[in-house]
């Protein structure tokens, strides 16, 4: 039950937070929730729009024709739009029009079905098709009167026509992919995971090219509202992994120090306010025989624990240490440690301690770490004192 309650915070969080216009309406066309960005795109209030016919948000011929559309696909189970997408056009509450990019996917959820609709703005992507048409047709004009080099220029703008024709060809392709998805996922993650998808593939697909300042908050925030989803679904993936034999170490020598402080990093932008991440290592040597990417996992986990489970204003320790005959590497931190009736359990699988609260996870990220080390021929062990820290410490034998 817990689970799904931080499923349900997270998912309420990504779609409050979402970039695009996310609405929800049952069989009958009635509109059952509308997010913040749905109702800037359309300029009405939720209250304006839940309960009413989501016609209301359609021009004609559409608005006539919606629950035409409805009926025959709860009839002949041909889709019109449902899993499919398509252009088509906006009606705000002042009467102005606009094009959006439409995925609709079905869910059953409770015996009902609903059908969720991911709404994309497209406006500044159809003005700059126009602006870019614009111009290709002015070039083509000037062809016959222009040098070899200006037909040069013509050629290798064509060029660049067709790259950004085949990009927007993916970019559909990706679209489908999703609705696609949303029918396959399990129950509990379909519709955070659409939600993080159009997320993502909004980020990819215009973060470079706009370099404008709103996508950059609403990076920030989509981070935190899908950061501990995303943890999840890679919890799962490993473990599917390692339940169907398919992970198998590949030893290959690295330098240890610089895989730590890649980490560090890495980790030091995911830390709390002024949490600190210190790293250290000790040995005249930094030179190891591991799977770096099997160990960075390990370590990411631990400090993504101790992350999560320590205040702001507190410092991280994170150490690595070459003996002669074993490699040592800790984690520690003065967060808020782990029972000890729960610490016997503490690397089973979907175990998690009574003390977490609402604290969001899966209980598998220390399984993995556990397994992990295990295939690299280490061990793991750790020490911890309620409301006083703990430290997590995995060793391996130098061959």
């Amino acid at each position: 039950m817990e689970t799904v309650m931080e499923n349900a915070a997270l998912l309420k969080a990504i779609i409050e937070n979402a970039i695009d216009g996310i609405i929800t309406i049952d069989d009958c066309g009635i509109v059952e929730s509308i997010n913040p960005s749905g109702c800037s795109l359309f300029g009405y209030q939720p209250d304006e729009i839940i309960g009413k016919n989501i016609s209301v948000l359609m021009p004609q011929p559409d608005k006539a024709n919606h629950d035409q559309y409805i009926k025959r696909y709860q009839e002949t189970s041909k889709p019109h739009i449902i899993g499919i997408g398509r252009e088509v056009t906006g009606l705000r509450k002042d009467g102005s029009k606009f094009p959006f990019r439409l995925s609709v996917s079905e869910v059953k959820y409770l015996g009902r079905k609903i059908y969720a609709g991911f709404i994309h703005d497209t406006s500044r992507q159809r003005e700059a098709e126009e602006r870019l048409k614009e111009y290709t047709t002015h070039l083509e004009d000037l062809v016959e009167e222009r040098t070899k080099s200006l037909k040069n220029t013509v050629l290798a703008l064509e060029a660049a026509k067709e790259e950004v024709s085949l990009s927007l060809e993916k970019e559909k392709e990706l679209g489908q992919l999703k609705s696609r998805f949303v029918s396959m996922a399990s129950h509990e993650f379909r519709t955070p995971l659409s939600a993080i998808q159009l997320s993502s593939s909004l980020i990819d697909k215009y973060a470079a090219n706009l370099n404008s300042p709103n996508i950059v908050k609403h990076v920030a925030k989509i981070k935190n509202a899908v950061g501990n989803l995303t943890t999840i679904l890679n919890d799962f993936l490993s473990l599917e992994k390692l339940e169907a034999g398919k992970v198998e170490p590949s030893f290959t020598s690295f330098d240890l120090v610089n895989l730590a402080e890649e980490i560090t990093e890495e980790m030091q932008l995911m830390a709390k306010q002024n949490q600190n991440i210190i790293y250290q290592h000790t040995g005249t040597s930094s030179v190891i025989k591991l799977d770096p990417n099997l160990l960075k996992n390990c370590i990411i986990n631990l400090i993504a624990n101790a992350i999560k489970y320590s205040g702001e204003n507190t410092f991280i320790e994170f150490n690595t240490e070459m003996k002669p005959e074993e490699c040592v590497i800790t984690v520690k931190d003065n967060g808020i440690g782990i029972p000890e009736s729960d610490q016997k359990n503490l690397f089973e699988a979907f175990f998690r301690a009574h003390n977490t609260g609402s604290i969001p996870g899966t209980g598998l990220g220390l399984n993995i770490v556990a397994r992990y080390t295990r295939l690299m021929n280490g061990k793991v062990n750790f020490k911890s004192i309620v409301n006083n820290g703990t430290i997590f410490t995995i060793s391996f034998p130098i061959l």
